[in-house]
């Protein structure tokens, strides 16, 4: 693994546990009661309260950079990425403080094999939303890829924390413990 790679896991680590969401104080106070809503709430409720979550996270508070960021998880659904990626570095370049516009690009990154932009994509998105549960899924996805079965686990486990019916980090720590990462002896 490069130095590059190693050196980030610690600062992104850092970040999820030290560095506040950047929202204004009555849309955070919303959020929130609905992440903490999350953390108790049973699988149906759950669907609901991610839902509106993520609705939340999609809000850049500009309609036309919300449209560019449709724009560009259409162009992603239709799995053309490049363009995908043209519309989340416009809503990254003009919305920098925009904590989904650079998620997303690091999705797309992600899709396109480009490992390195996307893990600084999901970086900075972690420093400007450290709850963004998907986030932190796609790097334990990414540390998986790897083969850093540990700290995949740990990121799974951070998702699970904020979100524990999260079906993809309960079916992606299932396949780690079959595989002997974090099982109790």
């Amino acid at each position: 693994m490069g130095t590059h790679l190693r050196k980030l896991y610690p600062v992104v680590t850092a970040l999820l546990l030290t560095v506040g969401n950047s929202l204004p104080g009555h849309a955070q106070s919303s959020l929130d009661e609905m992440m903490e809503a999350l953390r108790e709430a049973e699988p149906a409720e759950a669907t609901r309260l991610s839902r509106d979550i993520e609705r939340e996270w999609a809000r850049s508070g500009s309609t036309s950079l919300d449209m560019l960021l449709r724009r560009g998880r259409e162009a992603l659904e239709e799995e053309q990425i490049d363009i995908a990626i043209e519309h989340f570095t416009a809503v990254t370049d003009h919305a920098p403080e925009f904590a989904e516009g650079w998620h997303a690009r690091a999705t797309a990154f992600y899709m396109k094999d480009l490992y390195g932009p996307a893990l600084d994509d999901l970086q900075r998105a972690l420093i400007l939303n450290p709850d963004n549960y998907n986030a932190i899924f796609g790097l334990g996805v990414m540390l998986q890829e790897f083969g850093d079965y540990e700290r995949a686990r740990d990121a799974f486990d951070q998702v699970l924390d904020l979100h524990p019916n999260h079906e993809n980090a309960n079916t992606a720590r299932e396949q780690l413990k079959s595989r002997g990462i974090g099982r109790e002896l």
